[in-house]
């Protein structure tokens, strides 16, 4: 079984955080490869709820840690020994930028080495400034994406309804949005099927917006500090689980000084009410990032938890 490094991980979470997990280091280790996807796919010809010109990128964008996303897109790395299963991959980074390398390609790298062909969601960040509404702008993005990879299934190998999503942090929480308001009619899509998403696996998640446990700013970026209590219900997600959302893997350490771990317990909870599966992990470290100081740290193997889902779901062979 594959799983991320360990400097991937620490990695993120410096980018994310601000670098404490290099504090103790003399050197900074050599910056990996990025994965080469196989095809990068555009989800729109005319982007919907877009306004003004597009977003211009600066030089001080970058593959770790993506500030700038004007067109939405997909990354596919195809299975190395296909399950059928398809997973979409949504990186973090608070809506404020897109944690791209090790929440993203990465972790398609990883799916892909397991038999999951995966798409790495390339999703625009709820500015004003570029769209109508930003609350929802995240939401068409991955709407589409689901979307897209059911309605070209026969292309890609896929079994349409072994279609999954995978999100970190602020992607985690784009993850349950689509899984509960996948029938939300947001934009005209092109694709007549279905926008649910068959399973999810929320790792480190932002699941609510209520001041007291979200991380503040996830929720300031996408529905502002001081909005509505409607509006604030409508995008904490364990406020909007039924019967008919999908079943959930979930990941987070009870030392997450960031994203509280209570939001994966309040999304766990919320499944269970509803007769939902969910299953939950919970790890003693790993922070935010789920870092790990050794390879026997037990957070460090959480893929291999994950992986074991699916099988037993038989989403994996």
């Amino acid at each position: 079984m594959k799983r991320l490094s360990t400097f991937a991980a620490a990695f993120a979470a410096a980018m994310f955080i601000g670098g404490g997990a290099f504090a103790q280091q003399s050197q900074v280790p050599q910056m990996p490869k990025a994965p080469e996807p196989a095809k990068t796919i555009e989800l729109f010809t005319k982007i919907p709820g877009a306004k003004g010109e597009p977003k211009k990128c600066d030089g001080n964008d970058n593959i770790f840690f993506m500030r700038c996303v004007s067109t939405p897109q997909l990354a596919y790395f195809p299975a190395k020994e296909p399950s059928g299963t398809a997973v979409i991959v949504i990186p973090g980074g608070g809506y404020a930028g897109l944690t791209y390398m090790f929440e993203g390609l990465q972790t398609a790298e990883w799916l892909a080495s397991v038999g999951v062909s995966a798409f790495v969601l390339k999703y625009r960040l709820p500015e004003d400034q570029y769209m109508q509404d930003r609350s929802v702008g995240p939401l068409i993005d991955v709407q589409q994406a689901v979307r897209y990879v059911r309605a070209n299934a026969k292309e890609y190998g896929i079994d349409p309804q072994k279609i999954g999503v995978i999100g970190f942090s602020a992607g985690g929480h784009l993850a349950s949005v689509v899984s509960t308001h996948y029938n939300d009619d947001v934009y005209k899509s092109d694709f007549k099927v279905s926008a649910r998403p068959d399973f999810s696996i929320l790792i480190y998640p932002v699941i609510t917006m209520e001041p007291a446990t979200t991380h503040m700013g996830s929720r300031e970026a996408l529905i502002g500090k001081d909005a509505p209590q409607a509006l604030t219900d409508k995008f904490s997600s364990d406020k909007q689980v039924t019967k008919d959302t999908p079943p959930a893997f979930l990941v987070h350490a009870l030392d997450d000084n960031l994203v509280p771990y209570v939001n994966s317990i309040m999304y766990t909870d919320a499944l269970r009410k509803n007769g939902v599966e969910a299953e939950l992990h919970l790890y003693a470290r790993g922070d935010h990032g789920l870092r790990a100081k050794s390879p026997i740290e037990t957070q460090s193997f959480w893929h291999d938890a994950c992986e074991k889902w699916m099988r037993m779901h038989e989403w994996v062979k």
